[in-house]
C-alpha cells in the first residue's frame, strides 16, 4: 500500500510538472555591451552585441539581426549561441546580433489599445511607436557608429515581441528586411492588425522584405496567426516573401527554442 502511494505521488508530481516552462541554463557568449541613454524613452537601456568570428579576422561589414528581450537574463545567450553553430555549419551568413534589454516590455512592445482588458496588463501601454523611434534614430546609428555594418537589418522576438515585430512590418516596413516573429500576440486591440492588414501590407514599398512568423497551439494565438497567413497568400504581395510556420504541437512558452533554426536558416542562408 505505501508503495502504490509512492507512486501515485511520483505520478502527481510529474504531471503536476508539465506544462510548467522549462528552466535553461544556457551559457553566455562573449559579447559587447553598451548604454545609450534614449531621449525618446528618457531613460538608459541595455544594449548586447554580439559579433560573429569572422568579425574579427576580416575587415568585412556584416547584416545585423536585432533582437527583443535581449538581455544576458533573457533570451540573448539562446539566440547568440545558436547563430554561432548556425554559421559554423555554413547554415546561415555570417552577421551580427544586437539585443534590446527590457525595462517596460508591455509599454515598449504594444501599440495603443481601445481594450480595457488589454490596459490592464500594465500601468503603461502603447508606446510600440516610441519604442520604434529609439530604434530607429538612437540605436541604429550607434550600432553603425560602432561597428562595421551592412545596410541589411533583420529583428527577432516573440510573443508580444512578435505583435511589435508584425506592427512594425505594416506600419514602417523600411525600418527592417527581415522580420521574425514567433507566436505574434496579434489579439492585441481586438485583432487590430488583422483586421487592418490588408490595407497595410498593400502600402509595403518597394525592395524585398522576407517574414517569418509562427504560431503554437495557444488558441487566441494560433487562430490570428492562420488568419494573416490567409491574408498574405490571397494578397500576393510581389516584394515580400513569407513562410509560415503552424506548430500545434508546441505551447506559447515553447516555440520560440522549437522553431529558432529554420527561422534563421529560411532568413539568412547562404
Amino acid at each position: 500500500m505505501k508503495s502504490l502511494t509512492l507512486i501515485l505521488v511520483i505520478l502527481w508530481m510529474m504531471t503536476g510538472c508539465a506544462d510548467k516552462p522549462a528552466v535553461y541554463n544556457d551559457a553566455v557568449p562573449m559579447h559587447d555591451s553598451l548604454s545609450i541613454s534614449s531621449t525618446y524613452l528618457k531613460e538608459k537601456r541595455a544594449i548586447n552585441i554580439w559579433t560573429p568570428k569572422k568579425y574579427a579576422t576580416s575587415h568585412d561589414s556584416f547584416p545585423v539581426l536585432y533582437m527583443l528581450d535581449g538581455g544576458v537574463k533573457e533570451d540573448f545567450p539562446h539566440i547568440a549561441n545558436t547563430i554561432a553553430q548556425l554559421i559554423d555549419s555554413g547554415k546561415i551568413q555570417s552577421i551580427i546580433l544586437v539585443g534590446i534589454e527590457n525595462t517596460q516590455r508591455r509599454r515598449d512592445l504594444t501599440g495603443p489599445t481601445i481594450v480595457a482588458k488589454d490596459k490592464e496588463i500594465a500601468p503603461i501601454v502603447g508606446g510600440s511607436q516610441t519604442f520604434r523611434s529609439f530604434i530607429n534614430d538612437e540605436l541604429f546609428p550607434q550600432i553603425n557608429g560602432k561597428y562595421r555594418t551592412t545596410k541589411i537589418k533583420g529583428i527577432i522576438g516573440e510573443s508580444l515581441a512578435g505583435l511589435f515585430i508584425t506592427e512594425n512590418l505594416m506600419m514602417q516596413p523600411d525600418m527592417f528586411d527581415y522580420y521574425i516573429a514567433m507566436d505574434p500576440s496579434l489579439w492585441w486591440n481586438d485583432q487590430y492588425l488583422i483586421k487592418n492588414a490588408k490595407n497595410f501590407t498593400s502600402k509595403i514599398p518597394s525592395g524585398p522584405k522576407k517574414f517569418w512568423f509562427a504560431g503554437s497551439s495557444a488558441e487566441d494565438i494560433n487562430a490570428a496567426t492562420k488568419q494573416l497567413d490567409s491574408i498574405l497568400y490571397n494578397a500576393k504581395i510581389a516584394n515580400l516573401e513569407w513562410k509560415y510556420v503552424d506548430a500545434p504541437q508546441e505551447q506559447h512558452h515553447t516555440v520560440f527554442r522549437a522553431t529558432k533554426e529554420q527561422a534563421l536558416v529560411w532568413t539568412w542562408k547562404k
